[in-house]
């Protein structure tokens, strides 16, 4: 109801709701009688496939889930009395994995709690957000060096708005990360969505991704949800191939997956979520070479379905004509994943002979049904229009999510072109004008393309680099930049 009448604290401190009910966030471990264990929370991570885990430390709330000093709003002096931060960093660290933090408390004075009334102690005004920007700022570093000094995160995930604060302060935070990640002798990940620059942070696309490989690395953060965020009555899931198929997507754009899950208050995490993962967990134990360590390759992949375009696009499932491509560190083995069981022929267009040399292609294997299976693929042909591999049969030998061939070279694996592609320049002429696509030279990015009588200029050629499945990368010759929609769909 209205912040006014039923304020946020009540659900720290406990009262009665509207029905008489008492109400307070206050999950229980399983020690306790409760429902809440972190062990099995860690172990379900595991065995989804993940390499790092972890809890949301602070959301947009204010409300610290550790033994925090610098807030009294804590999960240890309040509800559930429980140092939660604590109790996961242990469980996940403990299978192996690397522990993620997420940080979402920039936005807890920066708009979240807009519509509550001011409040009257300083004790409150800290919780909502009201405190003035300079204290405000100062909060927001000293949580994240409560993190960083108590937990020594391996990543560390922050939220919108870090372009708000001032720039002495994000500097602050990530030289006294990085810092102490030196004297711990470990390497460290600092992700943003604004306020930092990937040339020291790696940046994050909210519900979404590039259509493209990008580089340097980047992340997503989904959620395993298609309604929602957090736990709520009547919640809606993403299925197993629109997930699995968008991590693997991503990572052939040189991206990595954070997977947002949405336990219960008491905290049990629901069935149908833990399905979903085991169901990730099954493909990667599988496949999972094709993932793990690997590399994008020159082309992500090729196909009909398009994936990814930029932050908020949803995750769709492939086809059995989708194919993406991963390869090894050593850039010796290259991965076709098929997004569905291709039949009695695999036809990857991306390698034709027109567009790539195989000559040193070794050999040709399907992933089995089992991590270590591999079953020969010995026949095989390259025109013009593709590599063509004759598979075990028309239907799938074993059921998976998708399938995964796997091209071994002696050397390193041939790069795009070498079959014959054109490299030259063309000029790109409009059929109504007969004018030329002109980039306007040595210009902006962000700048406006135009036509222009063809006059030989270099600012009017263009090479055209194919990503395949029929895509291409358009390139000006005069300043090496390349056309752009900038994602805008309106006519004009």
């Amino acid at each position: 109801g209205d912040p006014s009448v039923w304020p946020y604290h009540n659900f720290i401190n406990g009262a009665r709701d509207k029905a008489g009910n008492w109400v307070q966030f206050a999950p229980k471990l399983k020690s306790a009688g409760g429902n809440f264990d972190p062990n099995e929370w860690a172990q379900l991570f595991a065995d989804a496939g993940a390499r790092f885990a972890g809890p949301v430390a602070e959301h947009h709330d204010g409300y610290s889930m550790w033994n925090s000093r610098v807030n009294e709003w804590n999960s240890v002096a309040t509800g559930p009395r429980l140092d939660l931060l604590r109790l996961h960093a242990d469980a996940i660290r403990a299978k192996g994995l690397k522990l993620l933090v997420a940080m979402h408390h920039c936005y807890n004075f920066t708009g979240f709690y807009q519509w509550v009334p001011a409040q009257s102690t300083t004790s409150l005004k800290k919780l909502y957000g009201q405190l003035s920007f300079a204290d405000e700022q100062q909060l927001w570093y000293d949580k994240l060096k409560e993190v960083i000094d108590g937990y020594q995160p391996d990543v560390i995930w922050q939220d919108f708005n870090l372009s708000r604060l001032d720039e002495s302060r994000r500097l602050a935070f990530l030289s006294y990360y990085y810092n102490q990640a030196v004297a711990w002798n470990r390497d460290v990940v600092a992700t943003y969505k604004d306020g930092f620059n990937t040339r020291g942070e790696v940046v994050d696309f909210e519900r979404g991704g590039p259509g493209g490989i990008q580089t340097p690395y980047w992340l997503t953060d989904d959620s395993i949800s298609s309604s929602s965020w957090c736990y709520t009555a009547g919640i809606g899931y993403y299925s197993l191939n629109a997930m699995l198929h968008s991590l693997i997507d991503r990572v052939s754009k040189n991206g990595n997956m954070l997977l947002n899950i949405a336990p219960m208050a008491d905290g049990t995490i629901p069935s149908g979520q833990r399905s979903i993962l085991l169901g990730i967990g099954d493909y990667l134990k599988r496949f999972g070479e094709s993932v793990y360590a690997t590399r994008a390759w020159a082309i992500y992949g090729e196909g009909p379905t398009q994936m990814g375009g930029g932050s908020f696009t949803t995750p769709r499932a492939g086809t059995n004509t989708d194919i993406r491509f991963t390869r090894s560190k050593d850039n010796t083995v290259l991965y076709a994943t098929v997004l569905g069981w291709p039949g009695s022929t695999l036809h990857i267009t991306t390698l034709g002979a027109n567009r790539i040399n195989l000559s040193n292609l070794a050999s040709v294997q399907l992933l089995g049904s089992s991590a270590g299976q591999y079953t020969t693929l010995p026949n095989r042909t390259q025109d013009g229009s593709g590599l063509h591999i004759s598979m075990p049969s028309s239907n799938a030998p074993f059921s998976a999510p998708a399938y995964v061939v796997k091209l071994t070279f002696n050397g390193q694996i041939p790069a795009p072109g070498s079959g014959g592609t054109p490299t030259g320049y063309v000029r790109i002429a409009n059929a109504t004008t007969g004018l030329a696509l002109d980039s306007g030279g040595n210009v902006a990015s962000g700048s406006n393309l135009k036509q222009w009588n063809w006059d030989g200029s270099t600012n009017l050629q263009w090479q055209l680099v194919d990503l395949g499945g029929g895509w291409y990368r358009i390139v000006n010759r005069t300043n090496g930049m390349v056309a752009d929609s900038w994602g805008n769909t309106a006519n004009g």
